[in-house]
């Protein structure tokens, strides 16, 4: 097949239609600049949906990448291998966590998360204390236990019946949850920062309040940190930043920056219920994924590094804010470190995507969190200098909506 013959309307011809791509066809990347067939250049401010945490084609990323790829690919787990191994160990080092459970995605680290939460709810409790509270507007994956779990309807619509024992509270609202939690409920679920809901950040006293109902009915606190973590709130995880400590954590996206790879994060305790043959993934803890893993956290984990979130992130949020005014779509920019949600104003409600679309002719790529959000999650090391391109172009792109 030549090169000619790869077009956007092959898409439709070969592939399921879940997925609503858009025109281009990114080619290359470097950096937090991509290049379509065409060689026409975009700055990226959406990051694979926060996933390219050190931008594309990372020279260390990279390096990392080649070098195991000499060396071994794959053992499964019947064998463990090095890279699993001292990522592991890195992560146990740098966070909470005693225990690490390798999976190939956030929806895969998240089914494990809420698998171990019932199991062990079922050996310390007993079989009815397997029930889940989450919030509305959240979201944990795919699978159809994560997508139960999470609290928006359209995404189960025509997959029912759905697992049971699950309900919903309203986030940032303690007294919802105080209403269904009981001596039954396993774990509560909750993302620090809602991603796919429209950038939404917790209150620190509501998962202070959470941690506390926790330990009250002997229940797990489980922190879906698959779009928060690795260093996007300019911590290593948004739990640092709160300073409430979950159970259980999962972790993808920036985790891997673009290579794919999840991890469950816990307690030696915890982790002692998900005994032998209870649990598994065949790509779980492969070498190549935890060694480029390890580059990522070796390099994001520094101070310098972090530092340079937050100021990306004051710059990149005045930014948003001054076009804003000047055309008055946005209400509040909203987020932490560069994890950011455009709230659009009364007047241009349901019209996110016309302003992704309008980036994408004007040459920057965002996101959207709904359809009232712009989402923005760029590369962790963006230079300043592609955030006032982006900006120039994002600009563009709102004027042509607003004409």
């Amino acid at each position: 097949m030549n090169k000619q013959s790869i077009t956007r309307e092959l898409f439709d011809e070969v592939m399921v239609p879940n997925y609503a791509p858009g025109k281009i066809i990114p080619v290359k990347g470097k950096g937090s600049r991509v290049w379509d067939q065409d060689g026409r250049e975009f700055v990226d401010l959406a990051g694979g949906i926060a996933v390219t945490s050190l931008g594309h084609a990372h020279p260390g990323l990279v390096g990392a990448l080649v070098e195991q790829a000499g060396k071994l690919w794959h053992l499964s787990n019947v064998l463990t291998n090095e890279p699993a191994l001292k990522l592991a160990k890195t992560l146990c080092d740098l966070t909470f966590a005693e225990r690490v459970f390798f999976a190939n995605s956030g929806g895969e680290a998240n089914e494990a998360a809420f698998k171990l939460a019932r199991r062990y709810g079922w050996e310390h409790y007993g079989a009815e204390k397997n029930e889940i509270i989450s919030f509305r507007n959240s979201f944990h994956g795919r699978t159809l236990f994560t997508v139960s779990v999470g609290g928006q309807a359209k995404y189960l619509e025509g997959f029912e019946p759905a697992p049971g024992g699950i309900h919903h509270a309203t986030y940032n609202d303690l007294a919802s949850v105080e209403a269904l939690i009981s001596d039954k409920t396993c774990a509560i679920v909750v993302e620090p920062i809602q991603g796919e809901g429209g950038v939404m950040p917790a209150d620190k006293v509501f998962l202070e309040g959470l941690r506390a109902l926790c330990d009250k009915h002997n229940a797990l606190l489980v922190f879906d940190e698959v779009q928060s973590g690795v260093g996007r709130t300019g911590h290593l995880f948004a739990y640092q930043m709160y300073g409430v400590t979950p159970d259980i954590l999962s972790s993808a996206k920036s985790l891997g920056g673009g290579f794919p790879i999840g991890a469950m994060l816990t307690t030696a305790k915890i982790a002692a219920s998900l005994g032998v043959g209870t649990h598994g993934s065949t790509y779980g803890g492969n070498p190549l994924g935890c060694a480029v893993a390890q580059k990522v956290i070796d390099t994001v984990s520094q101070p310098e590094i972090l530092k340079g979130v937050k100021a990306r992130s004051d710059y990149l949020r005045k930014g948003m804010m001054a076009i804003g005014k000047r055309y008055d779509i946005f209400s509040e920019v909203r987020g932490e470190g560069l994890l950011l949600g455009c709230v659009l104003t009364e007047a241009w409600q349901g019209k996110a995507k016309d302003f992704l679309n309008a980036g994408i002719d004007e040459g920057v790529m965002v996101l959207i969190a709904g359809v009232n959000v712009i989402r923005l999650a760029p590369s962790l090391i963006i230079p300043d200098s592609d955030i006032d391109e982006a900006l120039e172009r994002f600009e563009r792109a709102v004027k042509k909506v607003c004409a």
